[in-house]
C-alpha cells in the first residue's frame, strides 16, 4: 500500500475524534465536536446528577465503559475488576470505578510495566433543592469536564499508538463523599505494585479559562514533586502553561482523588483551571454545559496530552511524593 493511501485511511478512521493536520507527518488532534458530545451526555438531565450509588451514576458508568471499549482500551485483570468495572460495597450500596488500560509498548520490560494514571471522578451531587424550577445538579464542570478529558485522552493515546509505558484510565466514584472510589482503588495494590505507578494525572474542573488566561492551568500540590515542572517543560513552545495552585487556602491537593494516590507515594496531582474562589456555579444546580467554554475544555485536554509526552514516552519520571 502506498504511503499516501495509508495516510488517507489513517485520517478517515480517526476523523470522528481527531484530525490529521500534517500531510507528511500525521498528527492526532482533539476535536471539539467530540468533546461536546461526551460532556453533553455525562452532564445531561437524564443522568440525574450522578450521585454515588444511584441509578443515574450507574448510567454514567455504563456510558464511560462503552467509550473506553470504543476507544480500544483493555479491561485490567485482578484488583476486583471485571469488564472495566471495579465493584465494591460501601454503606450497603454497590459502588463502581470504571477502569481501562493501554498496555505499554516499550521493549524495556521495566518501562513497559510502569503505569501512568489518568483519572477524574464521575459522581456528583444528584438531586438538590430546586432553584428556579431546576433541582438536578448536573456537575458539568465538576467533574464531567474531567471525565470528558480522560475519555478523550484514551482515544488520543490509542490513536497515537506509541505509549512506552502502560496507561490506565480511571473514572472514580464517590469523590464527593470522601474520595471513596480512589481510596478503594489504592488499597487493592501491593507496595511493589504501587511502586510501578510513576504518575497520577487527575483532572478536575477544566471547563473554563483559568485566572492565568486561556491555555493556562494550575497543578495542585505543585511543590510536592516535579510533575508540574515536567508538564511545563513538555508544553514549552505550545502556548500552554502550567502553574502552581494559586488557591492554597482551599487545600485542593487533599480534596480530590489525586490525594488518595499520593498517600501511597505516587506523584499524583490534580490539573484544573477553575477560578474556585469566584465560581458561582460550584456545587450548584446551575453547573451545566451552557456555563462552560467548550473551546477552553478542548484546549485543556490538548494541553494535558502535550504536557505528559515525556512521561508517557518513558523519558520523564516524576519524583515520589511524601504526604505528611
Amino acid at each position: 500500500m502506498k504511503k499516501s493511501t495509508q495516510l488517507f485511511l489513517y485520517c478517515l478512521v480517526f476523523s470522528g475524534l481527531f484530525s490529521c493536520v500534517n500531510a507528511q507527518k500525521p498528527q492526532v488532534k482533539i476535536q471539539q465536536k467530540e468533546v461536546t458530545r461526551i460532556i453533553s451526555t455525562l452532564a445531561a438531565d437524564d443522568m440525574m446528577g450522578r450521585k454515588a450509588g444511584t441509578e443515574g451514576e450507574k448510567k454514567a458508568a455504563a456510558f464511560i465503559r462503552s467509550e473506553f471499549k470504543k476507544a480500544g482500551l483493555q479491561s485490567p485483570k485482578g484488583q476486583g475488576i471485571k469488564d472495566f468495572y471495579q465493584t465494591f460495597p460501601y454503606k450497603k450500596q454497590e459502588m463502581l470505578n470504571v477502569i481501562g488500560i493501554l498496555p505499554g509498548k516499550s521493549k524495556n520490560k521495566k518501562i513497559r510495566d510502569e503505569i501512568v494514571v489518568f483519572s477524574a471522578h464521575y459522581d456528583h451531587l444528584g438531586i438538590r433543592q430546586g432553584v428556579k424550577g431546576d433541582s438536578i445538579a448536573n456537575g458539568a464542570d465538576d467533574d464531567a469536564s474531567g471525565v470528558t478529558a480522560v475519555i478523550s485522552l484514551a482515544y488520543y493515546f490509542k490513536a497515537l499508538n506509541n505509549n512506552e509505558r502502560t496507561l490506565m484510565f480511571v473514572a472514580f466514584t464517590a469523590e464527593e463523599i470522601g474520595l471513596v472510589g480512589s481510596r478503594h482503588f489504592g488499597k487493592q495494590f501491593s507496595k511493589k505494585e504501587l511502586s510501578q505507578f510513576v504518575a497520577g494525572i487527575n483532572i478536575e474542573m477544566v471547563g473554563k479559562p483559568s485566572k492565568f488566561g486561556r491555555k493556562g492551568a494550575f497543578v495542585t500540590g505543585y511543590k510536592r514533586s516535579n510533575l508540574g515542572k515536567i508538564l511545563q517543560k513538555n508544553a514549552q513552545g505550545t502556548g500552554f502553561t502550567f502553574h502552581p495552585d494559586p488557591y492554597i487556602g482551599y487545600n485542593l491537593f487533599r480534596r480530590s482523588d489525586n490525594y488518595a494516590l499520593a498517600q501511597h507515594g505516587i506523584p499524583s496531582h490534580t490539573i484544573s483551571s477553575v477560578d474556585i474562589a469566584n465560581d458561582k456555579h460550584y456545587h450548584q444546580v446551575s453547573d451545566e454545559v451552557k456555563t462552560l467554554d467548550l473551546q477552553n475544555l478542548t484546549e485543556m485536554i490538548e494541553a494535558v496530552a502535550l504536557g505528559v509526552r515525556g512521561i508517557v514516552g518513558g523519558k520523564d519520571t516524576p519524583s515520589r511524593v511524601k504526604v505528611r
